[in-house]
């Protein structure tokens, strides 16, 4: 309680810091201001490069995602943001509901973001993506049994499947894509049979699901990529060693591709500085600062040119769901109402 009390004490310095910068222009300097809710430290050597590269100046502020869309809310059109940055595409379409990202075109963007990890009118870009994969026991599952994320929901599955809430936003963009895919119907009833096949009620995040299933709590975990990879990749053996009994699976490789989600990246309708906002967004999409950014969170890098943290890269490559993001993000209450519906808590 004390450190979140802390850490919202700092953001709301941090945010009257940028108000001042923003009311007084005999401090006005060439700079940009990004409200992100990526809590990394270590993204201050991405702004450090841009600065180096650009001479422009980054002021940063760090908070939760819905305080940073609260904030913009109460900033208005003369708020200090030029630039937010947030994971999930749920929580992109978020904030564009809300009539606080402004539309851009960028040749450079475009050139370096693949369509569907970009918002058709440009509100807002990825700049970084997560697969929602299977993680599986290698002494329990062989790889031949998995196939997608609608066979989950039969009976050979019974008792082995986990998964966190149904609210979570990574899930309910999963359920909106299966919507897209296959319709409310067909997706109702996959989703009665996912929780018949649940190996405990849901409880925890996307890593409790991947320990359980070492544990032997279940068979087969629903999660980020990147949650795996960081036990892969953890300086603590413990970690490690959970990692060794599992691996993981690309779901519908033979069909549409895995569903994938994304970290991403959007001008503001108040910008001060729009064009210094449009120039950070290119930065980061460029392939020397995408390695960089998408490697801090062992995400995949947006820019195919960029190459995959060495972790990642050793699963090898696979098909992506080229569904456009903001499609199944605009599905999240649907998909919502959809699990209430077939009881997945």
């Amino acid at each position: 309680m004390i450190e979140t009390t802390r850490r919202r004490l700092m953001a709301g310095a941090a945010f009257g810091a940028l108000a001042l910068l923003a009311a007084e222009p005999a401090l006005a300097v060439e700079e940009v201001n990004v409200y992100s809710s990526r809590h990394y430290g270590t993204d201050e050597q991405l702004w450090e490069g841009f600065t180096k590269a650009t001479g422009i100046k980054v002021n940063e502020v760090q908070a939760n995602h819905d305080e940073l869309i609260q904030r913009m809310k109460a900033e208005g059109a003369n708020g200090p943001a030029d630039v937010f940055i947030t994971v999930d595409a749920g929580r992109l379409a978020h904030a564009a509901g809300e009539g606080l990202l402004a539309p851009t075109s960028s040749e450079a963007l475009e050139a370096a973001i693949p369509e569907h990890l970009r918002h058709p009118e440009g509100l807002w870009y990825g700049l970084a993506t997560r697969a929602r994969v299977l993680i599986y026991a290698k002494d329990r599952v062989e790889p031949s049994e998995l196939s997608t994320y609608e066979a989950l929901a039969e009976p050979d599955f019974k008792g082995r499947v986990l998964v966190r809430s149904s609210s979570n936003i990574y899930n309910l963009g999963l359920v909106g894509s299966l919507i897209e895919a296959n319709g409310y119907e067909d997706t109702l009833a996959w989703c009665k049979g996912l929780v018949d096949n649940m190996a405990r009620p849901p409880e925890g995040g996307d890593t409790d699901q991947i320990k359980a299933v070492a544990a032997g709590v279940g068979d087969v975990a629903i999660s980020n990529s990147y949650y795996f990879a960081r036990l892969v990749a953890s300086d603590e053996p413990a970690n490690r060693e959970i990692a060794e009994k599992l691996a993981v699976f690309f779901p519908n490789q033979d069909g549409r591709g895995t569903h994938v989600n994304v970290t991403g990246a959007a001008v503001t309708k108040s910008a001060p500085h729009p064009e210094n906002a449009v120039k950070l967004i290119e930065y980061l999409a460029s392939p020397e600062a995408q390695r960089y950014f998408a490697d801090v969170s062992f995400e995949y890098p947006a820019n195919p040119e960029a190459e995959p943290h060495p972790v990642l890269e050793s699963w090898g490559e696979f098909k992506q769901d080229p569904l456009n993001a903001s499609s199944f993000a605009a599905r999240n209450a649907e998909a919502l109402k959809l699990a209430d519906q077939c009881g997945w808590k």
